[in-house]
């Protein structure tokens, strides 16, 4: 079956950056991100600049050739069936499929979302109709939207490979979780031996207060901090000030590949069954979320052989104190 083509994102871009510089091939970096492998390569042929391959500016070159020409079809008189249908707060969608269905014409959505944001840019009000006022539609992403990329990020292939044998203690995976709404959030560690979890509550999900509740909630127990592993948000962007302060390597997942943390993602699963989506978070709190923390850490883990994260990390870290007096 054959593929539709679809122009590749900002946030896609960015994430070709990263795999390139890290000196993935084209094929590797097609799978990461699901495209065809000469998506790839062109990409990386027509967008390239003189210091190589950059991610803002191949973006700009590649929306520079997009010259739509003028749909003959956004006459007037179409202008106007549309617009009524606007305000009878149709979406492009239902509006585009009518007007195949009854008119024998095809004006695409996308026609129609432009006429819309031309409408706006001019003055008008027809946004106002749409379900979410005209801010969840990105025709093309830009610099503001998506996981942008992280200046100084060490991937996940330079982590000692110690941390994949979970055989010693101070290992972390780090990721936050949204309130409803973007009202609140929760940044979530785990720790990947004993299954310990640490939750702290930030009132914005913004890099310095992430970095801030990081640094608070693991320096009392800093010495079992030996890495700290998160995926590519924009709000782990101060890692270097975390690594700094707690003296750990701070390092980033594999774009698109979860299951690289995939405890913290099983966590963050069973945090949910306490702070639903639908729920904001921006009113739950602290004592709240320290009493979830303590019942997950209070919960008997299979894997640990019915031990609680509690038993786990004390039975633990007091080897680790017992070794260096030995």
């Amino acid at each position: 079956m054959t593929k539709r083509y679809h122009h590749l994102t900002y946030d896609q871009r960015c994430q070709i950056y990263i795999l390139k510089e890290r000196g993935d091939s084209s094929s590797s970096i097609a799978r990461a991100i699901y495209v065809h492998p000469s998506t790839i390569r062109r990409e990386l042929q027509r967008n390239k600049g003189q210091r190589g391959y950059r991610h803002q500016q191949a973006h700009l070159k590649a929306l520079g050739r997009r010259n739509p020409k003028p749909n003959k079809k956004m006459n007037k008189e179409m202008a106007a069936i549309i617009n009524k249908k606007l305000d009878d707060q149709w979406s492009p969608v239902q509006i585009s499929g009518w007007l195949q269905k009854h008119n024998n014409e095809y004006v695409s959505f996308k026609t129609i979302y432009s006429h819309i944001f031309k409408n706006r840019k001019n003055g008008g009000r027809l946004h106002k109709e749409l379900r979410h006022k005209g801010k969840k539609y990105h025709k093309h992403r830009d610099k503001s939207s998506g996981r942008g990329c992280i200046p100084g990020r060490i991937d996940i292939k330079m982590r000692p490979p110690i941390v994949e044998e979970k055989s010693r203690l101070g290992d972390w995976e780090l990721d936050t979780i949204i309130g409803a709404g973007h009202n609140g959030a929760i940044v979530s560690m785990v720790e990947r031996t004993s299954k310990l979890t640490k939750l702290a509550k930030v009132n914005y999900k913004t890099a310095a207060e992430v970095s801030r509740a990081i640094i608070d909630t693991l320096s009392p127990i800093k010495e079992f901090v030996h890495t700290v592993t998160a995926d590519n948000g924009k709000e782990f962007a101060y890692h270097q000030l975390v690594s700094m302060k707690l003296e750990t390597g701070f390092y980033f997942a594999t774009p698109y590949r979860s299951w690289e943390r995939g405890l913290n993602e099983h966590t963050n699963g069973l945090i949910r069954q306490y702070f639903p989506k639908s729920q904001s978070l921006s009113d739950v709190s602290v004592a709240d979320i320290l009493k979830v923390e303590t019942l997950l850490n209070n919960r008997p883990r299979k894997i640990l052989n019915f031990e609680t994260p509690f038993e786990a990390f004390a039975r633990l870290s007091s080897d680790v104190l017992s070794s260096r007096v030995q």
